[in-house]
């Protein structure tokens, strides 16, 4: 019985022990998880311009985005312009349901008259400015002859842009709920849903796409035909109540079931940046988390040069067939530009691709080859780097062209021919030597 009791005992030791390791051990990978300590569920920094990405937390998580879902109707409305389907004087009719909708209680609208026309720019402000429900569905069925159809091209264009979690079932963001039982797809409580990632995946696309959206977003108050000023829901504009140096876009969003979120943009000095956060705890604080991503943005990373012009990779000629030289070398007429961690540009290594197309079947160049061809491109890559790009365009931003440092001029049909005849010598005597070691 004591042998027995010494092993009860031992084994009640070894139990506590490797308990107590995982509850040591389980805070600090929680704690590593989010540098940041964000109050918000899911959260995206990324560089504007190239979309590297420099942050995320729980970004493939699909979540509710409530009014953020405008920003997609804002990009099909920019396109539907661009592609002169509809103008920003063209009219609107407002009808029953739109009129009804716009005195939804507790719903963000600017009141909008049964019978009475409104131009695409003023409902367009409405949309972006005020975040108006039934001035995004009045755009929606003057695009799409119907919301429903609309929806359709929500989806579609998510794919189009590399979206890959998403799912549309009205224009405008709310709970189908609060639609007046006039559901275009979905469920009687569904709403829009997408991951972090393809928010931010939107709002590179409608900022590199349609720039002119931020002569939009970042107006802080809207002054309407009906006499009102209403107010941006952006707070950090400047002159409002979380006002935030370079902050011009992009939409907030809020409902019960998404919680409070914001896609953000701000710029300083020539960099912008693209945050987004979703799903923190309150109106506020949706606010303080993308201060604390901006803060860490504009603090922690700037465009660095990773990559010199003219640089020419050592070990890297490639060899050529028919020329007067035998090898090429190859460099580069750009740098390599990216915006990267403060300090960590050595950390990037040359990336070198040769275009296969160029070289024939025994993998070599024939000549005659021109000074400045391009024979392939230079990118970077960091062990340390976790993120990488947004979208395959965004890698595309930072590489360059890998050309030829000099002409070769193709051999004379006289060099060509004596290479030729040498070559046959040489195998026939390749071949007699093999034969004659064989008899050995």
């Amino acid at each position: 019985m004591k042998s027995f009791s010494k092993i009860s005992v031992i084994f009640t030791l070894l139990v506590a022990f490797v308990v107590s390791q995982f509850s040591v051990a389980a805070p600090a990978k929680a704690a590593s998880a989010d540098p940041l300590s964000l109050k918000a569920e899911a959260a995206m920094l990324l560089d504007a311009k190239t979309g590297k990405i420099l942050y995320e937390k729980n970004a493939d998580k699909v979540l509710g985005v409530a009014s953020m879902s405008k920003m997609m109707t804002e990009y099909i409305v920019m396109e539907s312009i661009k592609e002169g389907k509809i103008t920003w004087d063209d009219k609107v009719n407002i009808n029953e349901y739109v009129h009804n909708l716009s005195k939804g209680d507790g719903l963000s609208n600017i009141g909008l008259t049964q019978g009475e026309d409104y131009t695409v720019k003023e409902l367009y402000e409405a949309m972006a400015i005020f975040s108006g429900n039934a001035a995004t569905v009045a755009l929606a069925e003057k695009i799409a002859g119907s919301e429903k159809n609309f929806v359709t091209m929500m989806n579609k264009k998510a794919k189009e842009l590399g979206m890959t979690k998403y799912k549309f079932v009205n224009a405008s963001g709310l709970n189908n709920s609060d639609l007046g039982g006039n559901i275009a797809a979905g469920g009687p409580n569904d709403e829009n849903v997408m991951s972090a990632r393809d928010i931010a995946t939107l709002a590179y696309r409608l900022l590199n796409d349609y720039p002119d959206v931020l002569d939009y977003s970042k107006q802080p108050k809207l002054k309407f035909r009906d006499g009102k000023v209403y107010p941006n829901f952006n707070w950090m504009l400047p002159g409002l109540i979380f006002q935030y140096e370079g902050v011009d876009g992009l939409k907030t969003g809020s409902t019960d079931f998404a919680g409070y979120c914001f896609t953000a943009t701000a710029e300083r000095d020539g960099q912008r940046f693209i945050s987004v956060v979703m799903k923190s705890p309150s109106k506020n604080e949706r606010f303080t988390d993308t201060r604390k991503v901006l803060d860490y943005a504009f603090a922690n990373f700037g465009k660095e040069q990773v990559l010199k012009a003219n640089y020419k990779p050592k070990g890297k000629e490639i060899e050529v067939e028919k020329g007067k030289e035998k090898h090429v070398a190859l460099t580069t007429k750009k740098p390599v530009e990216l915006v990267v961690q403060k300090g960590t540009a050595k950390e990037y290594k040359p990336v070198i691709v040769i275009d296969k197309k160029k070289l024939n079947e025994d993998g070599k160049l024939v000549a005659p080859i021109k000074k400045g061809e391009k024979l392939g491109y230079v990118t970077v890559q960091s062990k340390n780097d976790p993120y990488g790009f947004l979208t395959k365009d965004g890698q595309k931003e930072v590489q360059v062209d890998l050309v030829a440092a000099e002409d070769v001029e193709k051999s004379n049909w006289f060099v060509l021919s004596m290479k030729a005849v040498g070559g046959f010598f040489a195998d026939v005597w390749d071949s007699v030597s093999s034969m004659v070691k064989g008899w050995f």
